[in-house]
């Protein structure tokens, strides 16, 4: 018992840089096209779409829940958020590559606005548990949004604050999201790709509090 709360308490640790694995120069082999919808993972895509990042514990719930979203192009599970160049899922899983479980999403700003994402970010998850969710611990788990504009930062704080106040008069926890610019993504494995379709009957640990995100969702561009 004592080597598993040693382990875990490890894994829920971010390694320093001169810690973490030193991972590799060249890309681990992975998808080149969804397995759902047949879109390519790596592009080229429509010029007018764009890219958000969340890490919501598990990346094979989370990739699901987003690539269900009308308006949403293409999505990918990767890493992302530490400082091992090129990881393999074993590698992540120890806790020595600082990186979170991400899913990328590529979504139509005219069909879906990225404030409707970010309520389904923080209702379909736990934001409050710091580096693990549910029963997945560690830092590879933990929640995050990479943005890639300072209006999605900008976004992602307003509603982080929204839902905070949310959860404070349900009593719940202090939101432990991590909201920064988004970081290099490394793409997963090509097994780890849309999982839950190819494995329907497999694991998704995805709960959410069962408080609703107050924010207002805008309007898709244009609409």
């Amino acid at each position: 018992m004592f080597f598993l709360n040693d382990l875990l308490s490890r894994k829920s640790k971010m390694p320093a840089p001169e810690e973490a694995l030193a991972g590799r120069e060249a890309p681990i082999p992975t998808s080149t096209h969804h397995y759902v919808n047949g879109n390519p993972l790596k592009g080229p895509c429509p010029d007018h779409l764009e890219v958000a990042y969340f890490g919501m514990g598990c990346f094979w719930g989370a990739e699901r829940l987003f690539w269900q979203v009308p308006g949403v192009w293409v999505t990918a599970v990767g890493y992302a958020g530490g400082y091992t160049p090129n990881p393999t899922y074993r590698e992540t899983t120890t806790g020595m590559t600082g990186h979170a479980e991400i899913v990328k999403v590529v979504f139509d700003p005219g069909e879906v606005s990225y404030d409707a994402l970010l309520k389904l970010f923080w209702e379909e998850h736990d934001p409050t548990q710091g580096m693990r969710q549910g029963n997945d611990v560690g830092t590879t788990y933990r929640s995050a949004i990479y943005t890639t504009s300072p209006e999605q930062a900008e976004a992602a704080r307003a509603t982080r604050d929204a839902y905070q106040q949310a959860l404070n008069k349900s009593g719940g926890g202090k939101i432990t999201t991590e909201i920064r610019e988004a970081p290099e993504f490394f793409y997963a494995e090509e097994e780890h790709q849309q999982y839950l379709a190819k494995n329907p009957g497999g694991y998704c640990g995805l709960k959410g509090t069962g408080v609703t995100c107050p924010a207002p969702t805008s309007a898709p561009a244009g609409k």
